[in-house]
C-alpha cells in the first residue's frame, strides 16, 4: 500500500486532533491554537528566537495546517499582535462605556490598566514594542500591527482628553501617551516599583493642569 500524500495525511490527522481524540476543528479554532501557541512562546522569550518547526510542534497541529492558515513566519507574528490590539482596545473600550459621562475616570482608567499590567507577574514590557522593534522594516506586519494599535489607542485618548480639558485635548492626549510608554518601558527595564510607579499620579497631575486647576 502506498503512503497517502502529505497534505491529505495532515488534513485527516489535524480533523480528528489527538490520537485517540476524534474532534473536528474548525479553522477558527485551529488558528486558535495557532496564536495561542505563538502568544505563550513568544511571551516567554522573543518572537525571533521561535522558530517556525518549534512552534508547529507545540501546537500540535500538522505543519501543512499551520502554513495553510498562515503563509509565513511574518503574517504569523502580525496576526498574534494585531489579535492582541484587538483584546486590549475592546477591554478599553468596555471601560469607556462603563464610564461613559465621566472623562476624567475614563482617561484614568486607561492608565489605571497599565499600571496592572505592569505590576502583574511575569511582565517582561510592552509586547508591541518588544516584537515589532525586532524588525527594521517599517512594512513588517509586527511594525504595522504596532503602529495600528498606537494609533487607535491615541485616537480614544485623544477623544477623551477633548472632553476633559476642551481645546487642550490634544495636548493632554500626547502627555497621557507619553506617560503610558514610559511606564511600560521603565516598568519591563526596572519593575513595577520604580519610575512607572508614578505613572498615574503624573497623569492626574497633568489633567489638572489642563483643566486650570492647577
Amino acid at each position: 500500500m502506498t503512503a497517502a500524500p502529505l497534505l491529505a495525511a495532515d488534513a485527516y490527522a489535524d480533523a480528528l486532533g489527538a490520537p485517540g481524540a476524534p474532534v473536528r476543528r474548525s479553522r477558527a479554532e485551529r488558528q486558535a491554537i495557532v496564536l495561542d501557541t505563538a502568544e505563550r512562546l513568544f511571551a516567554g522569550r522573543s518572537s525571533r528566537s521561535v522558530g517556525m518547526d518549534e512552534l508547529v510542534r507545540e501546537t500540535g497541529l500538522g505543519k501543512m495546517t499551520v502554513y495553510r492558515l498562515f503563509k509565513s513566519k511574518d503574517d504569523l507574528v502580525g496576526a498574534y499582535l494585531s489579535r492582541k490590539a484587538a483584546t486590549v482596545l475592546a477591554f478599553i473600550d468596555a471601560e469607556l462605556v462603563r464610564l461613559e459621562g465621566d472623562p476624567r475616570a475614563a482617561l484614568l482608567s486607561v492608565v489605571d490598566a497599565v499600571e496592572r499590567d505592569v505590576t502583574r507577574t511575569g511582565f517582561r514590557g510592552c509586547p508591541f514594542t518588544n516584537v515589532s522593534s525586532e524588525y527594521d522594516d517599517p512594512q513588517h506586519p509586527a511594525r504595522s500591527a504596532a503602529a495600528d494599535y498606537k494609533f487607535e489607542m491615541h485616537m480614544r485618548l485623544e477623544r477623551l482628553a477633548e472632553q476633559v480639558a476642551p481645546g487642550n485635548g490634544e495636548d493632554l492626549a500626547a502627555q497621557i501617551h507619553l506617560i503610558i510608554d514610559g511606564m511600560y518601558l521603565s516598568g519591563g527595564l526596572l519593575g513595577p516599583d520604580g519610575p512607572a510607579s508614578h505613572g498615574r499620579p503624573l497623569a492626574e497631575r497633568l489633567i489638572d493642569i489642563a483643566v486650570g486647576r492647577v
